[in-house]
């Protein structure tokens, strides 16, 4: 037996910060989607997913619960697995960048590309986006703050992130060695990123300006993988994670048999905002390892809200389980595949989701499958014969529509068009639907007709056959319950041929059909979604709120040093339109300068030069905006109203609060 033709998709490994919303999944389902399509058309497919678990980010979230990141990252991979499985997502393995295999592989690439010469040790300064994870020039920063002297001290990046300065040493990569050679691969392989516009962007954004070597190490953080012949140093996030997708089937092991047989991937699928590092540090990664390019790297758009991208602050996030837990897994996947048109965004609202269910899933195909299987009940005592070879004109027209639709199916999900592929199923199923009325089976019924009728039935329940393996890999669950119903087998290969008239039926269909989409009652689960993404809004709090804290003991209370401060000097910080900085006497003979988030409360500032404050003064200093602040002033709130603790003259500067 020949080996069957090799199928390999991945989507991004997802960095395991937090909740995953519909937004994330919608990348997963789509893969997944397009695995179950390529396994039934008998290739043999490996789908991959996972999870980019190093980088500062993680150290931090990790330290505020108290635990190790390793502890963490564990306990949000177990998370995302089990989303997934709920999801019906049939991954063939899920790579974890902390995965022995994976550690021993990247440290194998680096040393590999250092030795080459590729990568060098130098000197990086840029500025840093913590959230981002992602290091930016002063001239790709969205907002610049400077000092009194013109002096860049801070900014924010694009995505609205405060961003730090760092330098510090740094091996780098020599990207600019490759980008003619990646441009000439563009240009010989037109379809490699997708849409086409995508390469549009990466070429008149990211090239043509000039390629800048790649920062690929640090020395400031400490989760991560460590350089071999440089311990100080760990790999920095590109070439830890995007290795992944040839790691995963064992690049850089003893055992390579998988990436012998799947690489190159046949698609990564990646969303719109991680497109530039996948189609432009990925490939020349790829070059310097003298390895084969992924056939297409696709970038998806945004499933947005109607107020914009989907976010935690806006109270507009949905995630995944709050809608399946109460409609099911099928209606979220369903309406996922086809609310993105290929490349483009997606807008979701909860009207939208509910008028799906209840019109395409509960009208259209639900009803389409109960009228059906009720009517061979009742017609033809619950048989279903074989399908007709000569039909009439009725016939005939659902018979082409069928044949018109599956050639259109197959087109659209070889080139991952969703959401045309089920535009074209839906014609079948209006089509069928359409049947119904023209051939009107019950009058067909009172005349007798009943070789007409038998045809009839059986056209309608061979649309059905074909539609339910149509539907599988978007809706995994619904198409075994349809072949349920209708008398079928989903695990018999021959009754999922996907032609009009290639099952020989014969068959008897459930004598109790059970609507699979029941009809919902649309304000009522409207409000029910709104609701939900309501909870995903962190809820304002008071200072006062903030403060609140378990009860604590003296001990406690004795750590925290108070005292009486004298202002000296206040001014608004430039860059920021909260923050003051106060120059202060402690009555030690030294100033000590502390900044307070309070300026909108304090707009003439000048009135609290000379006051007395209370203020801790053994806190670990921290830098603000390029600025460093010595201690923290104590303020009192009420009605959201902020006003700093002022004390009288006969309190000595340096007194003690105790």
């Amino acid at each position: 037996m020949a080996d069957k033709d090799t199928f390999y998709i991945t989507t991004p490994i997802y960095y395991p910060s937090g909740r995953l919303t519909i937004g994330n999944a919608y990348t997963t389902i789509a893969a997944d989607t397009m695995a179950r399509y390529k396994r039934s058309q008998g290739f043999d497919t490996f789908f991959l997913t996972g999870t980019d678990e190093h980088g500062l980010k993680i150290e931090q979230k990790a330290e505020a619960q108290g635990i190790k990141p390793k502890e963490f990252v564990d306990k949000m991979a177990d998370s995302y697995k089990k989303l997934w499985k709920s999801l019906n997502i049939s991954y063939d393995k899920f790579i974890r960048t902390t995965d022995e295999e994976h550690v021993k592989a990247v440290q194998k690439i680096f040393e590999k590309l250092l030795k080459k010469g590729d990568i060098y040790l130098g000197e990086y300064t840029g500025w840093y986006s913590v959230e981002d994870e992602e290091y930016f020039t002063e001239s790709q920063l969205a907002e610049v703050y400077k000092d009194d002297n013109g002096n860049v001290i801070g900014g924010k990046a694009p995505s609205g992130h405060e961003v730090r300065l760092v330098k510090e040493p740094s091996y780098f990569f020599k990207m600019s060695k490759y980008a003619d050679r990646l441009v000439e691969y563009y240009k010989e392989h037109p379809d490699f990123i997708l849409p086409h516009s995508r390469e549009k962007e990466m070429l008149n954004n990211f090239i043509k300006p000039g390629l800048e070597d790649l920062s690929v190490t640090r020395t400031t953080v400490n989760w991560g993988i460590p350089v071999p012949s440089d311990p100080k140093h760990v790999v920095y996030v590109w070439i830890d994670a995007l290795s992944n997708y040839i790691t995963a089937l064992g690049y850089g092991s003893d055992n390579d048999a998988l990436f012998k047989k799947y690489w190159p991937a046949d698609v990564h699928l990646v969303g719109k905002e991680i497109v530039r590092f996948h189609t432009i540090y990925w490939p020349i990664m790829l070059m310097a390892l003298d390895l084969p390019l992924p056939k297409h790297i696709i970038g998806h758009g945004w499933v947005l809200m109607k107020n914009g991208k989907m976010s935690k602050s806006k109270g507009n996030a949905v995630y995944p389980e709050s809608l399946t837990s109460r409609y099911g897994v099928d209606p979220l996947r369903y309406y996922l595949m086809r609310a993105l048109p290929f490349g483009a965004d997606g807008i979701f609202t909860p009207e939208d989701f509910v008028e799906r269910i209840n019109y395409d899933l509960a009208n259209d195909l639900g009803n389409l499958l109960n009228r059906t299987v009720s009517m061979i009940n009742q017609y033809q005592n619950g048989q279903v014969a074989p399908v007709p070879v000569a039909q009439d004109k009725f016939g005939k027209e659902l018979q082409d529509t069928a044949a018109s639709v599956i050639a259109d199916y197959r087109e659209y999900m070889d080139s991952l068009h969703f959401s045309q592929a089920l535009d074209s199923i839906w014609k079948l199923v209006a089509r069928a639907n359409k049947y119904i009325d023209e051939t009107t089976p019950w009058v067909l019924n009172k005349e007798g007709k009943i070789e007409e009728l038998s045809h009839v039935m059986s056209n309608l329940a061979e649309s059905l056959r074909l539609i339910a393996v149509m539907i599988e890999p978007v809706m995994t669950e619904t198409a075994p319950k349809m072949f349920e119903q209708l008398g079928l087998n989903w695990n018999d290969e021959d009754e999922r041929k996907l032609a009009f008239n290639d099952f020989g039926w014969n068959t008897k269909v459930v004598e109790k059909p059970t609507p699979i989409f029941p009809r919902l009652k649309a304000e009522e689960e409207i409000k029910y979604i709104k609701d939900e993404m309501a909870k995903a809004k962190p809820k304002k709090t008071t200072r006062s709120e903030q403060k609140k804290t378990d009860e604590i003991t003296i001990d406690d209370f004795d750590k925290v040093k108070i005292q009486v401060g004298q202002i000296l000097s206040v001014e608004p910080v430039k860059g920021s339109s909260k923050l003051l900085m106060f120059k202060l006497d402690f009555g030690d003979g030294k100033e000590r300068q502390i900044l307070s988030g309070i300026r909108k409360f304090y707009p003439d500032a000048s009135e609290l030069l000379d006051k007395k404050v209370l203020a801790v003064t053994n806190l670990k200093p921290r830098k603000m905006l390029g600025h460093l602040s010595e201690g923290m002033l104590l303020s009192s709130e009420k009605d959201g109203e902020i006003k700093l603790a002022l004390v009288e003259d006969e309190h000595a500067n340096g007194a003690e609060l105790g």
